[in-house]
């Protein structure tokens, strides 16, 4: 079994795997977690103001093309 936890973030609930579920996960799972994540370390950056609005869709930009979730 899986174990998720809740993160609350800007009034959303993301979900993401206990290090105990890893090795389960398959590779898309892994890498879906990993997006989020990494998403997530992108919004506190905005949110906290150490990069600009521009610097942020830049990044998630290139984020989601490199790892294949372009919209």
């Amino acid at each position: 079994m899986i174990v998720q936890m809740n993160h609350q973030r800007g009034g959303q609930a993301m979900k993401f795997v206990d290090d105990s579920g890893w090795e389960k996960l398959t590779q898309e799972e892994k890498k879906r977690v990993l997006f989020l994540k990494q998403k997530e370390v992108l919004d506190d950056f905005l949110e906290r103001g150490a990069i600009t609005k521009a610097q942020y869709d830049k990044s998630l930009g290139d984020m989601k093309k490199k790892m294949g979730y372009n919209d």
